[in-house]
């Protein structure tokens, strides 16, 4: 059973106070792990591929600080390639910050738990993390442009 977003956003809140650097949380088809640093805190949401397709849009429906990893598949059959979408509405990052490099390039390998980037909202920096393993294959989105929930963001070539 997963966490309701006013759960997570308690958690945020109760962490970001506490001092703490640090909380996962793992049950058996949901994980978070909420990291706090001096500047930025990153929040990491990770819902497994087998999960049901549902268990993405039901975390990540309500615009929170939240990111949960898109795990659906494209489902046209033409396309052979799978699509990662935003899970929150924010900027995209390819980079951690302006001096650092990119998370990803066309061409890279990726594997499950891979940073492919950033969306930043509300000041919140959510690394969004690959779900697939696979070779990018398209980046779908400039650098520190407005995205929408469930925008397509990477083509991946599943191998």
């Amino acid at each position: 059973m997963s966490m309701d977003i006013k759960q997570i956003q308690d958690l945020i809140k109760f962490v970001s106070k506490s001092g703490v650097n640090e909380v996962s949380i793992e049950e058996k088809d949901f994980k978070i792990t909420i990291k706090t640093n001096q500047e930025p805190t990153y929040v990491t949401a990770t819902v497994p591929a087998a999960a049901p397709a549902v268990a993405a849009p039901q975390a990540a429906a309500a615009p929170a600080p939240v990111a949960a990893a898109p795990a659906a598949p494209a489902a046209d059959d033409s396309s052979k390639y799978i699509t990662v979408k935003s899970p929150i509405i924010g900027t995209f990052y390819r980079s951690p910050g302006p001096d650092k490099a990119v998370f990803v390039n066309v061409g890279d390998e990726i594997a499950p738990g891979k940073v492919l980037c950033i969306v930043e909202a509300m000041k919140l920096f959510n690394e969004i993390e690959s779900e697939v393993s696979g070779k990018i294959v398209k980046i779908l989105v400039n650098d520190a442009q407005p995205v929408e929930y469930d925008q397509p963001l990477f083509l991946v070539d599943p191998s």
